[in-house]
């Protein structure tokens, strides 16, 4: 089975970053509002650098946007947060898997995503700020949770460090093909179509220390019920 969501290959020229040497025709271009849409529905984002050593690292990371630019947070005592921080270029990647496509050979098999690589930097966010921008992260992971519990502490406040990436550029890279056989595999036995994929939350185990008589709040139980 092969996919295709790979980015760009890396070059001198900035702009060429956003140019894919593969598959141009899925690529949407300037499309903020299917970028918008793609970083509001994801949950992990993968950062890019390279170390002080010269060493290439990725990080997993959850993200949140905020406008045009994306959150994340960790803890300060991360050196690679900490190298980050620093403004160093950095690269963003993120993607959506949609569906697989099922094809009448293995070879043609692939899937339908949404994938985007974001180039920039980040810088903290300032302490007085740092609170809402966490608020921000909070509600993008459980929609509503922030209302439910107790303001995040200063302590908690300046364990966290919180980094805000301004995107320089990027490449958004979209596939809603169908299975794509030549035709002698057309006319043979073998079936082909798309298996549409969903992620969903399936049951809310209670910590083992729950106080007897604490409900489900209204946050958790709308992430378990079937979105449409």
């Amino acid at each position: 089975m092969t996919s295709n969501p790979e980015p760009s290959e890396p070059s001198a020229n900035p702009r060429s970053r956003t140019t894919p040497t593969r598959y141009a025709e899925r690529v949407s271009g300037s499309n903020e509002p299917e970028l918008h849409r793609l970083l509001d529905q994801s949950r992990i984002g993968h950062v890019g650098f390279v170390t002080e050593s010269g060493q290439p690292v990725v990080l997993p990371i959850a993200i949140a946007r905020d406008g045009a630019e994306v959150l994340m947070h960790g803890s300060t005592g991360s050196s690679w947060l900490r190298r980050i921080s620093e403004g160093v270029p950095v690269s963003l990647a993120v993607t959506a898997l949609d569906a697989l496509v099922v094809a009448r050979s293995a070879f043609e098999s692939s899937m339908r995503y949404r994938s985007a690589v974001l180039f920039g930097s980040c810088r903290p966010v300032p302490e007085p700020d740092k609170a809402r921008a966490l608020n921000i992260l909070t509600d993008a992971l459980i929609p509503g949770r922030v209302a439910e519990v107790r303001p995040v502490t200063a302590k908690e406040l300046a364990a966290t460090l919180v980094l805000r990436l301004t995107v320089a550029d990027y490449s958004i890279k979209i596939s809603q093909r169908w299975p794509d056989d030549p035709p002698e595999d057309v006319r043979g036995t073998a079936w082909a179509g798309v298996l549409p994929a969903q992620t969903r939350y399936i049951a809310a185990w209670p910590a083992p220390d729950l106080v007897d008589g604490v409900e489900l709040p209204a946050s958790v139980q709308a992430l378990l019920e079937p979105s449409d």
